[in-house]
């Protein structure tokens, strides 16, 4: 195979390590960053194509690997590293805070051994800022928590970003977005769960679009660039919906593992 030319590209704030080594042949640079619009906040996300001139708007796509074969996830994963996503997202599930287990941090380091992409970890366990350090070893690009699951958030969310990872904190259904009120601004990244969370392929809560609107207009009242992330029922048609009232990231499991062409699937999505 002849060798492939590569650049590098310097990105104007941490969401984002370089794109190093990226091949030519491909089209689009898949490591995302937020771009500001006047008013400070990241709108939208921006794919930087390798021709300098040219900027593509795109969602963020991060497909759970709940949803993958666990026969075959070094298979899944190599495919994943393959399309146009741009985080991975794992969930972790302790069948205390969830009512279900999922996998722990051996699973997960296997995973990060093949991932080519950033790790969106999420973690729907009690105490989750015992396993900061874990979740840094694995070279997380996001450290996702609950609010309910957190006493001392803020402190939570200042530990995580001092391991220089992405501070994101979750909502269950039920949580109004205005608990976030006073932590908004130091925080990078905002979920939001359109099912009750603990396992996959639930029904969407169609109340979520308006609760993103809401988030929405929380996070540019108190100047917070924080992203907005949906994880649940995700496919083509609520993912639409959700974009159009301020998402910037969307989780996507069954949608993307059982469809023909997960590949093209998740180039679907990025273009909602």
């Amino acid at each position: 195979m002849p060798s492939l030319t590569s650049t590098t590209m310097t990105k104007p704030n941490n969401f984002s390590t370089p794109c190093s080594a990226i091949p030519m042949m491909k089209p689009l640079c898949w490591t995302n960053w937020p771009i500001s619009n006047n008013s400070g906040r990241p709108k939208k996300i921006m794919t930087l194509n390798l021709n300098p001139n040219f900027l593509e708007d795109m969602t963020m796509v991060s497909p759970s690997l709940l949803s993958a074969d666990f026969a075959n996830l070094q298979r899944d994963i190599e495919m994943l590293n393959q399309s146009e996503c741009d985080w991975f997202h794992l969930d972790v599930m302790d069948g205390v805070f969830v009512p279900n287990i999922s996998f722990g941090f051996p699973v997960m380091q296997a995973m990060a051994r093949h991932a080519e992409k950033p790790l969106d970890v999420h973690l729907m366990i009690v105490q989750p800022e015992k396993f900061i350090p874990e979740v840094k070893a694995l070279g997380a690009r996001v450290m996702n928590v609950h609010y309910e699951a957190c006493t001392h958030l803020h402190r939570v969310v200042q530990a995580i970003k001092a391991e220089g990872m992405l501070a994101g904190v979750t909502l269950n259904p039920h949580t109004p977005v205005s608990v976030l009120e006073e932590i908004a601004p130091d925080l990078d990244l905002v979920m939001l769960m359109s099912v009750n969370p603990g396992f996959g392929g639930q029904k969407f809560i169609a109340s979520s679009v308006e609760k993103v609107r809401k988030l929405r207009a929380l996070l540019d009242r108190t100047g917070s660039k924080a992203l907005i992330e949906v994880d649940g029922g995700v496919n083509r048609d609520t993912g639409r919906l959700l974009v159009d009232a301020g998402a910037d990231v969307l989780v996507a499991g069954r949608a993307v593992f059982n469809a023909p062409n997960p590949q093209a699937e998740i180039a679907a999505l990025r273009r909602l």
